[in-house]
């Protein structure tokens, strides 16, 4: 069994979401750094960083970062459809998986928590580095509209890992809203995945809608 430490509306929801496509048996521990009432000192001797998701292998090994558990379940469970069997398709996806780890996890992170970055600073300075990290964001998920909306690795009829954490992040710092303006079909390629079963299961859970 797998044990996945995560919270209510974070990144552990893409994870709940790969594991139910895998149809493989895990159990969620409530455990996040902003909340009292959470397993955080057990996350903690897990996870030094205090970050979720964290999942725990079934050999009880430690495995963090979304894309790398995602990338990770995909190989165990190839016939999951998390990634294409499609090399070259899958070289894409991969690419999008990190690129959204790498760039929009990042911006959200300083949006969230200006004050780990400007520690000594006064608070009109964390608003400004957060404004100035939203708008990053944004046009972070411009940037990943126009690499990969249209194209195989995107696949919102039949979603796998990549539209999964996709669906998940774009719901923080007010994303979908500023994507309903600036690309709109990519927007609307969000509320399609977010029809799936298995994906709606996880979001009416996370977000209750």
């Amino acid at each position: 069994m797998y044990h996945l430490y995560g919270t209510a509306r974070s990144g552990s929801a893409a994870i709940e979401m790969a594991l139910r496509a895998c149809n493989a048996e895990y159990q969620v521990c409530k455990a996040s750094s902003w909340q009292k009432e959470s397993s955080t000192e057990e996350l903690k001797q897990r996870n030094p960083l205090v970050q979720i998701p964290t999942l725990i292998l079934p050999d009880d090994s430690v495995l963090t970062e979304s894309a790398a558990i995602i990338i990770h379940l995909a190989m165990e469970y190839p016939h999951a459809g998390l990634l294409s069997s499609d090399a070259r398709v899958r070289a894409q996806q991969l690419r999008g998986l990190v690129y959204i780890a790498a760039n929009c996890y990042a911006s959200v992170g300083i949006i969230d928590y200006p004050e780990r970055w400007l520690p000594d600073s006064a608070e009109d300075q964390h608003t400004q580095l957060a404004q100035g990290a939203c708008q990053k964001l944004y046009q972070q998920w411009d940037i990943f509209s126009d690499i990969f909306y249209g194209t195989q690795a995107w696949q919102p009829e039949s979603p796998g890992g990549l539209e999964m954490l996709a669906c998940v992040v774009t719901r923080w710092s007010r994303t979908r809203e500023h994507l309903r303006l600036s690309r709109p079909d990519f927007c609307s390629s969000l509320t399609e995945i977010e029809n799936d079963a298995l994906i709606r299961a996880v979001t009416d859970y996370h977000w209750g809608t």
